[in-house]
């Protein structure tokens, strides 16, 4: 219990900034009169309280995932998730990384097999029946298109957003260890009690374009809205991602710091390969997000 309750402080205790989105861009009272030819620069980390629901394939095999961040972190001991953001900005123009990195893990309850193999099957008795492993970097720019209001409070920004989503994936499965199919085809392992077959790192780089929407509310509170289309089919891929976020912030001598809650989506459908070598990741992840960050 101790290790999910530290799992559960490690997501939540970060902070959304959300992938390419400077979700914090706090809004001052000094907007209009700020140097806008300047140098701006924000740091954040994130908390994504991540439920999924979609399939995975390995090795030609197609398991149906449906979870929720409780039921994730009641159940598994390996939810873990590493969260950053940067952005710089110069004039209209500006540059940021995100950087994601998760292990969750699913029990029989939560994945099944929609057409499994004679004598091959999940384990009920392991912690986790499937692991998956995942590691998201996007790097990209953003560039304002518009600008709507005045200083104090009711203005409006829209920019473009553009860049790369990069995907690392690995997929493992736990079975009863007294198996009776023909397993030759995959990479299965013994240990613990339990066989093991593990997918191997699946790796793709999407790129992506679209929308940010921020609108001030008051000087000190600003509403974030982006949306992006990414993969195209260009590596049989594609992806989306929704997010809406409020953020609050106040000025500390010489940067603000914000507090930021909202929600995100992210989904992609990647298949590489046919037959016993088949890969997929048709998922969708999403759920509230909770942070701060910290823009000088």
């Amino acid at each position: 219990m101790n290790l999910k309750l530290a799992a559960a402080a490690i997501v939540v205790g970060g902070v959304f900034a959300c992938t390419g989105v400077a979700m914090a861009e706090p809004a001052a009272a000094n907007t209009a009169t700020a140097d806008r030819d300047a140098w701006r620069f924000q740091a954040a980390t994130y908390g994504w309280l991540m439920s999924v629901s979609g399939s995975t394939t390995s090795h030609g095999q197609t398991v149906d995932t449906n979870a929720s961040f409780i039921d994730l972190l009641q159940k598994s001991d390996s939810l873990i998730g590493y969260m950053g953001y940067l952005e710089a900005d110069k004039g209209p123009l500006g540059v940021y990384a995100d950087f994601v990195f998760t292990k969750m893990g699913f029990t029989t309850s939560q994945a099944a097999y929609r057409n499994p193999l004679p004598g091959l099957k999940l384990s009920a008795t392991a912690n986790a029946a499937l692991t998956m492993q995942m590691f998201i970097v996007e790097i990209g720019g953003v560039y304002e298109l518009a600008r709507w209001g005045g200083a104090g409070g009711g203005s409006t920004t829209l920019e473009a957003v553009g860049g790369f989503r990069y995907w690392n994936v690995n997929l493992t499965g736990t079975f009863d260890a007294l198996i009776t199919a023909d397993t030759t085809r995959f990479n299965l392992s013994r240990s613990a009690g339990f066989a093991l077959a593990d997918s191997g790192t699946t790796a793709w780089v999407d790129p992506l374009v679209g929308l940010r929407l921020r609108h001030q509310l008051a000087p000190n509170q600003t509403i974030t809205v982006r949306g992006d289309i990414g993969g195209f089919n260009l590596q049989n891929s594609l992806s989306w991602q929704a997010l809406a976020v409020y953020s609050y912030d106040w000025q500390m001598s010489g940067y603000r710091i914000a507090a930021l809650l909202g929600f995100r989506a992210l989904g992609v459908n990647y298949n590489s390969g046919s037959g016993a070598t088949a890969f997929g990741l048709n998922e969708v992840f999403y759920g509230p997000v909770v942070g701060a960050s910290f823009r000088f």
